[in-house]
């Protein structure tokens, strides 16, 4: 199993991490990719920060239209910053307020075509533009959010949805 984690993290830096980030031609590609090398590289492990850590890694270093990607969890009625990639972000964030707040309020996915129109953005990085969230539960309890920001807008669709759903689990074990 280790041999196979590791052939597939080289194949995975060979395709993104060296000289530059390439983009994929369509989003269900380079999700389908990403899908099979976040199974790979989290099969067998269960360390919950481990898989979150290297979780926004892959999915940040997946698409170069990605300046952000964040999991918080809920932590004594708030969203608590746990592991990400770009730049600072927020460490406390009330439910209800900005994007992750209210998906985290709604327990559903939020999709923001132009985050500087929605009430209430929490602006921790001006560069974003547009950002969805993701509900994440765990034993049907809702458990935090995985949070990406993009520097373009209208960025973020139904199929980012749908596979950010589905991948945003993987933290809790493959």
């Amino acid at each position: 199993m280790v041999t196979r984690q590791v052939a597939s993290v080289l194949i995975y830096r060979s395709d993104f991490f060296v000289g530059k980030r390439k983009y994929m031609e369509t989003k269900q590609t380079r999700y389908s990719l990403l899908n099979d090398q976040a199974q790979s590289l989290l099969d067998g492990e269960h360390d919950l920060i481990a898989n979150m850590s290297n979780l926004v890694s892959l999915i940040f270093n997946s698409d170069q239209n990605i300046n952000g990607t964040t999991y918080y969890r809920l932590k004594n009625g708030e969203l608590i910053l746990g592991p990400f990639q770009g730049k600072p972000a927020c460490v406390h964030i009330p439910l209800g307020r900005g994007v992750c707040g209210t998906a985290a309020a709604l327990k559903k996915t939020v999709i923001v075509s132009n985050v500087h129109k929605f009430e209430g953005h929490i602006a921790c990085d001006k560069d974003s533009n547009s950002e969805i969230v993701v509900p994440i539960f765990s034993k049907n309890e809702f458990w935090g959010v995985l949070d990406l920001d993009s520097t373009k807008f209208n960025y973020f669709d139904k199929n980012d949805q749908e596979y950010l759903e589905k991948i945003g689990y993987y933290i809790f074990g493959i």
